[in-house]
Order: structure tokens, then sequence, then C-alpha cells
């Protein structure tokens, strides 16, 4: 792998590492695959029991041996504790650890047989749980006791409950910090690779290009699935419902699946309607996304998706409608829990089981309602309803958004300003293929300094959110006013907040998210070029 996808995932293991709760990953022999630093700190087991590799038997025999299991034949325990473990595809159990305290164990059997244990500190809960039964049981006689009792203990509980929405609230801000730099270098990866792809076509580098590719997506998956759940379960996504049209909430989904339809030989078809909802644009976009891109990954070569809306009284039900694979009733449950994916649907497409887990957890925190209607081996139909609404603002006019097979060569002039020197260069790399003249800069002390724009007047600008001294948004006001009001341009920010999205409408500029897909780039491009052609025949 390159130093960036190596940086990419020491940075999202460093953010496992933060996690208040402990984690293992076991494969499907039962051996250690991976183990965060709260799982190594509460067992307190030897360094060799939490290497890759080590056998589940060994680490339950050494916990047996010291007593965890009580008492007992070791051997007999470990492999009591084992079945207990994986009896069922999800198990929940507590057990008294090495020092004294509760430990509440949640174990889940992955599709390929492997195994996830987590498990955390729950001592102060339990103490508190005992006191409210020891209390309960001696009511009589002692009212006035209990209630002063009772009146410190739920002090304590909600002293307690204080310190686990801190602790979510602390959990949240760092991975919302954390963001911005694990996907820098990640971006940077998938802006080579790009680069890579292209210019190894017919040439024997292009497996390993496309399998560099799949890699940094699978991180970039896993990333995006552990950000959405920890915003969602935190409370930090705040829906921001607004008038939007049905075509806007659709619009996009031709370009940004219509390539991978196509490589399936998947029929995907879009209808839209002149329909308006009260919805949460990038939120209910969120849900849309991870639907339509299940229905194509099961969906078997020359099937036919459909996504569609219509008006059903005062609401707007969004269908995402599909001839795959389908499921039974029986199923319903087993589809929307974390890493659970069914058997067959596991063999047709690789996966984390999270995507409708994120799809049920944003309905519920939108107020929304998802129906869900299959038949196995037929098909199956995601039914999304949304408030309706006569109202609509005006979308900013950026042109028509082509697919990404529209254009090959760009002629264009293009500046990109980014902090990170390493991104600059891959960007320059894959704009130059696509036959840009590129110029770029690492602030607007560098552009100035070195004279950049000298004789050169840019077509468009890719600018950084993140920059070491000022905003991109800021940075690109400068660059109008020096430059000329109507300079088309783009923020490429690993920032997805809908505030900066809403900032960047507001001034009128687009915003390409990192990691930078090549597809998601050419059409921003393209949109960007197309105001650039109006301004010209303004001008002329």
């Amino acid at each position: 792998m390159s130093p960036q996808t190596n940086a990419a995932m020491a940075s999202l293991r460093l953010a496992i590492d933060h996690i208040p709760q402990g984690i293992a990953v076991f494969n499907s022999g039962l051996r250690l695959v991976t183990s965060n630093e709260r799982y190594n700190e509460l067992l307190q087991v030897p360094e060799e029991l939490i290497k890759p590799g080590t056998p589940l038997f060994d680490m339950a025999l050494y916990l047996a041996d010291r007593g965890d299991f009580g008492p007992g034949d070791a051997a007999r325990l470990a492999i009591e504790r084992i079945n207990q473990l994986t009896a069922a595809p999800m198990t929940v159990s507590q057990r008294l650890g090495n020092a004294g305290q509760m430990l509440e164990f949640y174990s889940s059997r992955l599709p390929d047989g492997g195994l996830v244990i987590s498990f955390v500190d729950v001592t102060s809960r339990v103490k508190a749980e005992h006191e409210l039964a020891r209390l309960n049981h001696s009511l009589e006689g002692h009212v006035a006791e209990r209630t002063a009792a009772l009146t410190r203990v739920n002090a304590e509980l909600e002293s307690a409950r204080a310190k686990a929405d801190a602790a979510n609230h602390d959990k949240t801000r760092f991975l919302a910090a954390a963001s911005h730099d694990l996907l820098q270098p990640l971006n940077a990866a998938r802006l080579y690779t790009s680069t890579l792809i292209e210019r190894a076509k017919s040439t024997g580098l292009a497996d390993l290009a496309n399998s560099i590719e799949a890699s940094l997506t699978a991180v970039e998956d896993i990333m995006s699935a552990l950000l959405d759940i920890s915003r969602i379960d935190s409370g930090a996504l705040r829906p921001v419902p607004a008038p939007v049209s049905a075509r806007d909430l659709l619009k996009k989904i031709e370009v940004e699946f219509g390539p991978m339809a196509r490589e399936r030989n998947i029929a995907l078809r879009i209808v839209g309607s002149d329909s308006t909802a009260l919805a949460d644009r990038t939120l209910v976009g969120r849900i849309v996304q991870n639907l339509v891109s299940n229905a194509i990954k099961y969906t078997m070569p020359g099937g036919k998706v459909l996504v569609g809306v219509r008006r059903r009284g005062n609401r707007i039900r969004l269908d995402v409608i599909d001839t795959g694979i389908g499921f039974n009733r029986d199923q319903h449950k087993l589809l929307f829990a974390e890493f659970s994916r069914l058997e067959r649907g596991a063999r047709m497409a690789q996966g984390l089981g999270l995507g409708l887990s994120i799809v049920q957890r944003l309905v519920a925190a939108l107020g929304l309602t998802l129906e869900l209607d299959s038949r196995e081996g037929q098909g199956s139909r995601f039914s999304l309803f949304l408030p309706a609404t006569r109202t609509v603002r005006a979308p900013i006019e950026t042109g028509k958004v082509p697919s990404e097979t529209s254009f090959g060569v760009i002629n264009l002039k293009i500046l990109c300003v980014d902090n990170e020197r390493n991104i600059l260069e891959a960007m320059e790399g894959l704009l130059t293929h696509w036959g840009c003249d590129v110029r770029t800069a690492l602030s607007l002390k560098q552009i100035d300094r070195e004279g950049l724009l000298d004789g050169w007047y840019p077509d468009l600008v890719l600018m950084d959110y993140h920059l070491d001294q000022t905003s991109g948004l800021d940075a690109i006001e400068w660059l109008r006013h020096n430059l000329g009001g109507h300079l088309p341009a783009a923020l490429v920010t690993a920032d997805r907040s809908p505030a900066v999205r809403a900032l960047a409408e507001e001034r009128g500029i687009a915003v390409v998210t990192k990691p930078v897909k090549p597809a998601a780039l050419r059409a921003a491009i393209s949109g960007l070029a197309n105001q650039t052609g109006r301004m010209a025949k303004r001008v002329g």
C-alpha cells in the first residue's frame, strides 16, 4: 500500500483506540485479528495473548486459570465461555473482571463465521441498580431514610449520566476534528490512484491499480460509517429541514451511481417529480445513497433498479425498487443490525453490514417513515415517506450536471489551493492528465509572493476549506475581489457539516467532499465550466 494509505489506516486505528468500549475481532477460525487498547486494558492479559493470530481458546483458558470464570476445571470453563459467546448471532452477558469490576459483554457473529466481541465496565450502573433494589425491599418504616437514599442514588445516576453525555460529546468532537486529518491522506491517495488507474489502462499494472482503489474505497466506507454512527448516536446530527424539489433530491443519483450500474450491467432508471418535500437535503440524500448502493450491489447483472418519486396525499413517497436477491419477512430485523449481512448477500458483494443500520438511525433522527417489501429471489422495494410542502427555495443555478462520460479532455486553466503539498501534487497530476493547465499554491500568500496569477487568468478555482491562515470561503472571496466577482469556484473539503455547505451555497460556491471521487470532480468541473461559458457570452 502507498504511504498515504498506511497513514490513513494508522489514523483510523488511533480513532478506534479512543472508543471507550473494549473491541476485538476474531476470524472464522476464532483467531484474533485485532483489538483496541481498551480491550487489552480491561482484560489485563499477557502481551502474547493479544497478538494477531492468537486462538480465542488460549485467551479463554488463561482467564479460566486466573479464576475469572469461577471455580472448576479451566479447560471446561473456557469451552463453556466460548460456547456462550458463539451460541447465537448476538449475545449479551455479564461477569466479574480480574479487578472485581462488572463487565458487560456483547458478541456478534460475522457473515464469514468470524466474531466481534465488545465490552464495557458497568460497575457503577450495576451498583446503583443493586442499591435501588435493596432500598425497594426495605421501604416500610424507612420512608425518610429511603427518600434520602434515593435522592443520593439519583444524584449519582445523574452525575454518571452527565459524565457519559460529556464523554459522548468529547468522542463526537474528537471524531469531527480527527475526520479532517483522517481524510486528508486518504484524499491524496485516492487522487494518486485515480491518475495511476488512467495511466495504467491496457498495462499489466491495471489490476494492481484497481485493487489499490478498492482497498481505499473500503477504508473510506469504514471511516464514513463510524463517523455517521457516532454523530447520529450522540445527537450531533441536527436536521435542518427546508423545501427541496424531488428532482433536486434525485439529480445526483445518475452521476454517482451510473458508472457502478453500467459496470454491473444493471439498468438504472431515475423518475423525477415536480413535487416538493420538506426535508434535510444532506441527510435524506445520505439515506437515498445507501438504499441505491445496496439495490445495485445486490441485483444480478441484467437486472433493473428504479428510483422514483410520487405524491401520496400530504406526503411524498420516494421508492428504491430492484429486481435483486430479496429477503423474507423473518429477516427484516437482521437487515438493520450492525455488522449483519444475509448469507446470500455476503457472497455477492463485499461490505460491513452498516449501510442499513445508518439508514435506520437517520430515519429515526429525522422522524420519517421507511417501509420495505420484498420477496426472496424476486426483488425489494424500500419506500421513504417525506412531508410534502407547496413552496420551494429556488436552487442556485450551477448548470446541468453531466454524467461522468459526457466529456473527455478538459481544456481549462485551473487554480488549486490546499495546505497539504501531497494533495496538490496528486490533484495536479490528475488534472494535467485530463488536459488542464494547472497552477497550485499552499496559501494566498504564496500566490501573491510568487505572482502565480500574473498574465494567467484561471477558468475556475478548486479551494480547500481548512487553510492555515484563513478559510477557503474567504480565500475565494479574496480571489474574486482581485480577479473578478464572476470567478467560478468549488470548495474541496473533508468537512461534511451542513453549516459549511450552507455557507458555500449562499456564496454560489460548489462543494466537492474529500476523499475526492474522479467522477464527482469531473461533474463539478463541468458545471463550473458551464458557468464560465455563460459569463463569457454575457460579456461578449
